[in-house]
C-alpha cells in the first residue's frame, strides 16, 4: 500500500473537528445556491455573462444593490472551499490529501477573486461611457481567472480528495459521483470558446456537485461518532 493511499492509524487526526467541518460544507453549499438563484432572478446569471458589455452593464445598473449583496454572498461561499479543502485534506492524512489541499485553496482564491470584481471594481467602471475598461476587467478577473481557472482547479480538487479520501469515506459510488460531477464541471472551460452545450454541462456539473458536497457533509459528520475507528484504504 503506498503512502497516497494509506489510513491513519486508528486515532483523531489532529486539528480536525468532523462536525465543524460538515456544518462548514453545508454552509457553503447554502449560501452558493441561495446567492445563484438570486442572481438567475435578478440578473439572469449566468446566461449573462455571454451578454455584449454594453447589456451587462444595463442589466447590472437597474438592480445593482441586490446584484452586489449576492456576488459577495456568492464570493463567501466559494472562500469556504479553502477551509473545507484544508480539513478534509487532513482528514484524508496522505500525500494526495496534502496536494489536494494546496489545489482546493487555489480553486477558492481564483474563485473569490474573479467573483469580487462585482462589489469592488464594477460598480465603478459600469457608469463610465466607453464598456473598454468593464471588458477588461471582465475578460481578466472573471472569463480567465475566476471561471477558467476557478472551474479548473475546483475539478481537479474534486479528483484528488476522491482519490484520497471519499472512496474510503463514503464508499466508490460517491467517490465515481466526484468524478462525473468534476468532468463536468471542467467542461466549463470551453464555455469562452462558444462549444455547443459546454454550459449547461457545467451548470449540471455544479448541481451535481453541491448534492455530492451535501453528501460528503454526511458522512464526514458520522466521522465524529467513528473517530476512533481508522478509515479502510
Amino acid at each position: 500500500m503506498t503512502s497516497t493511499a494509506a489510513p491513519y492509524a486508528g486515532q483523531a487526526v489532529p486539528n480536525v473537528r468532523p462536525r465543524l467541518t460538515a456544518t462548514i460544507i453545508v454552509l457553503a453549499v447554502v449560501l452558493a445556491n441561495v446567492a445563484f438563484v438570486g442572481l438567475g432572478s435578478v440578473f439572469n446569471y449566468p446566461d449573462v455573462l455571454q451578454d455584449p458589455a454594453k447589456s451587462i452593464i444595463s442589466d447590472f445598473k437597474e438592480d445593482q444593490a441586490s446584484i452586489v449583496v449576492l456576488f459577495i454572498i456568492l464570493a463567501v461561499s466559494s472562500a469556504l472551499l479553502a477551509p473545507i479543502a484544508i480539513a478534509l485534506g487532513r482528514l484524508a492524512n496522505n500525500d494526495l490529501g496534502r496536494k489536494s489541499m494546496w489545489v482546493g485553496i487555489a480553486a477558492a482564491v481564483v474563485q473569490v477573486v474573479g467573483l469580487s470584481r462585482w462589489p469592488l471594481i464594477v460598480p465603478f467602471v459600469a457608469h463610465e461611457d466607453d464598456p473598454g475598461a468593464f471588458k477588461a476587467v471582465h475578460t481578466a478577473l472573471g472569463t480567465i481567472v475566476g471561471e477558467t481557472c476557478g472551474y479548473a482547479l475546483t475539478a481537479a480538487w474534486t479528483v484528488l480528495i476522491c482519490r484520497a479520501l471519499i472512496r474510503r469515506l463514503g464508499g466508490p459510488i460517491l467517490a465515481y459521483a466526484g468524478y462525473a460531477a468534476a468532468a463536468l464541471i471542467a467542461i466549463g472551460v470551453l464555455v469562452p470558446l462558444d462549444v455547443p452545450g459546454a454550459d449547461f454541462a457545467n451548470f449540471i456539473g455544479y448541481v451535481v456537485w453541491s448534492i455530492w458536497l451535501l453528501v460528503v457533509a454526511g458522512f464526514v459528520w458520522r466521522r465524529s461518532r467513528l473517530v476512533d475507528t481508522p478509515l479502510r484504504a
